[in-house]
């Protein structure tokens, strides 16, 4: 994660979280789309499938395949992967842009089955995945390496995973959970003495919740 206070200062004298490393890439991913709040449902239904590709892999190698992801899964759009067919997974598994696991693709398409009936159940993916957004009671204090380090699930992702799957999705783990929850900006864990904490903790202030 970098330094033992998991900050890194970049080449532009800024300090940020450690993760991204300096590689222009991954930082600008951590500047400008990392915890900053999503409430379009294709873009959150894109999150947690790539969340779901994710798993044993790093994601700076899904943030590098994530435009080919984008052209394979028609744009995360739900309703057009929930028509994909056996035809399709081999195609999928031919594709050398994206990561070519059989399970992780049935998964995406059986999880955009799953997307379209919660839609019908809560109006949308945005309403019911905040609909669980921690309260502050629930958040620590002060956001520090240690913390993220010692906690890579809570029980709001545990929470969520097992509607999730009691729903019947997929590769919707607790850790693949938080990592989601993180990604969208349901909670903000750039960490303290990073430049973007603040920024932000506005547009969380500023967001309007969706119901």
């Amino acid at each position: 994660m970098g330094d033992n206070n998991g900050l890194i200062t970049g080449v532009d004298g800024i300090t940020r979280c450690a993760w991204h490393g300096n590689l222009p890439d991954y930082q600008h991913y951590h500047d400008h789309e990392w915890g900053r709040p999503v409430t379009s449902d294709r873009r959150l239904f894109e999150k947690i499938c790539l969340e779901g590709f994710q798993s044993g892999l790093s994601w700076l190698t899904i943030l590098r395949k994530r435009e080919a992801f984008r052209e394979a899964f028609e744009g995360f759009d739900f309703d057009r992967v929930a028509r994909f067919a056996d035809a399709d997974v081999e195609r999928l598994l031919g594709n050398a842009g994206i990561i070519r696991h059989r399970g992780k693709i049935v998964s995406t398409i059986n999880n955009a089955k799953r997307a379209q009936e919660l839609v019908k159940e809560a109006g949308s993916l945005a309403a019911w995945f905040w609909s669980f957004e921690p309260g502050p009671d629930e958040r620590p204090k002060v956001v520090d390496i240690t913390h993220l380090r010692a906690n890579p699930t809570t029980a709001v992702s545990t929470r969520i995973s097992k509607e999730l799957k009691k729903r019947g999705w997929t590769f919707v783990g607790p850790t693949t959970v938080y990592a989601f929850m993180q990604a969208m900006g349901m909670v903000n864990d750039h960490i303290e003495g990073c430049v973007c904490r603040a920024e932000v903790e506005k547009e969380r202030a500023q967001l309007k919740r969706p119901v």
